[in-house]
Formats: C-alpha cells, structure tokens, sequence
C-alpha cells in the first residue's frame, strides 16, 4: 500500500509486514569465544576482524567484540528480532524508497577508506579514521527496542559505545546546545540520492543533552556483527526512545553548533516530523495512530500481533527527565 504525501507529491511507502523467519544462531557462542581470548588474534584490526567471521560463519560479516552493556536500560527481555528480518526491512532512502531496497542495493557502498569530521563549537576538533573511532572507547552489546514512524518495530542488540564518549573527547563549548550529524551523500554509490524525495545530504541533530544521554549509542555492529550496508555501515547513531529516522545512518561528520539544526524530514514535512520526534503514543502522526505498533516477526500484515506503544518507546525512566515541563504535544 501507498499513501501520497499532500505537500510535496512524494510516494511514501507504508510498512507491510513479513513472514517471521527462525531466531538467530551461534551469535552467542562466537561472543564467548572472543571473551575467553580464543578468536582475540583475529581481532587484532578492522580487517582481520572480517576475515575471521567470514571463517566462522561463511556469508555473514566481520565479528565485532561486545562486552555485556552495563547500561541501565540497555537490554529488554522482548524476544529478539531476527537478523534477517533486521538486514532486509529497512528505511535508508539513499538506496530507495521500498523496505528491501537498501539490502538490494546498498552493497554499491563504500566504507573503507571513511572519515567522520568533528567539527564546530568543540575545543578539540578531528577528524578521524573509522579505524580510530570505533577503538576510541570499549564497546558493549546493548539490546534496544526500535520503533519506526509508520507503526513497525523491532527489538536489536546494537554494537557500539555512549555518544557521550566521544563528546567528552572533542570538548563542546559553553554555547554548543545542538549535535548535527550530517551523512554520506554519493550519488556514485546512492542511488536514491538522484531522486528528489528529501534534500541531501540526510542530516538529523539532537539536543546536547540528548546526545550525551547514556543510551545514545554511536554504533558500529549489530548481532555481533559488523555493521551491514543497508544498516548504516560503518558508523550510524542510535537513540531508542526516538523514532527510528532520528538515528543517523553512514555518518561523516558530527557538528556541535549553538542553534538547533534543521534536519531532513522535518524540512521536507514539518507537520509530520518534529524535530524532537520522542515515541509517543499519545502523538498521533497526521496519517496514522501511533498508539499502537507491530513487531516485525510476529506475523504478516494486517494480522501481526499489535503492541501497545510505550512512552519514550520503554526508556522513560532513562530519557524522561530531560523533557520536563515541556509541551510534547507542541514539542513532537
């Protein structure tokens, strides 16, 4: 099903749910194996790390190390969401528009050589090597749930370390309020970038405050695995309690600035995208109800089990502090 957008005549496409295929396997055991030491030689670099997992478990990408997040409010004991289901269900308009184009067509992309620029109101700018970011700090598995605009979601154990890691890195200034993350705009590589559905680059922002919020997480793998293509590899964002078009895909650069950036969705549809964007079941998008969602998995189409929607998507313990006294009506 489609349904037409009134204010600039694009075609967005509704979720349509799929088969729910058999969980995930051996993911467990190649985690042990990396913490008693056993696969450690092969994990001495980005390179080796792939080629290993290609070893262990043929088809399927490069290991990542993960240690168990100690996170308040990092994990759920919602089943999790199978990998294939995670890899082929996807929203990353730079490949196209339907949910199995990214898996189709994201393997155009290139992700080494790739440099993330930190830049703006920060004592300590840089740029740095995707080698170097993701050893910037020690990286722990963390389960999220992930709730998507269009009333899909899914629950993923993500790879990476807190936002606030590298935050604490480049220094911010006094007058930085804002993070903007800006990403990868090829059209060698994207072919979606040809189309004129958002205004490229994709860039998406979050307050300062947000961004250093523990569960936001600055993600480089996912079920142990690096980062597939049509996930955001090699870097993306992840902030749970948002919407799941908050969390930026193939980051290259992350600018602190004093004044809150204008970010893609909302530029192209304001009365359907806030800049906030918070899981809120009591927010209704202009064209659908957000009270309640479907996990992908649970079953097909219409007939998918329905979840109510959690405030803040279940994080409201962790996140909700930060809006208080605030309209979230108003403030969507």
């Amino acid at each position: 099903m489609l349904i037409k957008s009134h204010d600039n005549g694009f075609i967005h496409p509704v979720s349509s749910e799929i088969t729910p295929i058999s969980a995930y396997q051996n993911r467990r055991e190649l985690l042990r194996l990396m913490a008693t030491g056993v696969a450690g030689a092969a994990l001495a670099t980005w390179a080796s790390r792939e080629a290993f997992a290609q070893t262990v478990r043929p088809n399927k990408l490069g290991a990542l190390p993960g240690g168990k997040s100690a996170v308040a409010g990092a994990a759920t004991m919602e089943k999790v969401t199978d990998y294939k289901d995670a890899s082929t269900y996807n929203n990353y308009y730079e490949f196209g528009t339907d949910k199995s184009d990214p898996a189709e067509n994201a393997h155009t992309l290139k992700t080494k050589p790739w440099v993330v620029e930190v830049d703006g109101l920060v004592k300590k700018p840089a740029k740095y090597q995707i080698e170097d970011l993701i050893k910037l700090s020690a990286q722990e598995e963390r389960i999220y749930r992930m709730r998507c605009v269009e009333g899909w979601s899914m629950v993923i154990p993500w790879v990476g370390y807190s936002m606030a890691k590298l935050i604490e890195k480049v220094e911010p200034l006094g007058n930085a309020k804002y993070v903007e993350f800006i990403t990868l705009a090829d059209k060698a590589t994207m072919p979606g970038i040809n189309s004129r559905v958002l205004d490229w680059p994709y860039v998406e922002a979050l307050r300062l405050d947000e961004a250093m919020n523990p569960l936001t997480l600055l993600t480089f793998g996912m079920y142990g695995e690096v980062l597939p293509n049509q996930n955001g590899a090699p870097v993306r964002l992840v902030v749970p309690w948002k919407y799941g078009f908050k969390s930026a895909k193939s980051i290259v650069r992350i600018r602190f600035t004093d004044r809150e950036p204008k970010t893609a969705w909302n530029k192209s549809a304001a009365n359907e995208y806030g800049f906030y964007s918070n899981v809120n079941p009591n927010v209704d998008h202009p064209r659908w109800s957000q009270a309640t969602e479907r996990r992908i998995g649970d079953g097909a189409g219409l007939f998918a089990k329905k979840h109510k929607t959690l405030m803040f998507n279940g994080y409201e313990a962790q996140v909700g502090q930060m809006y208080a006294g605030m309209d979230l009506k108003k403030n969507f």
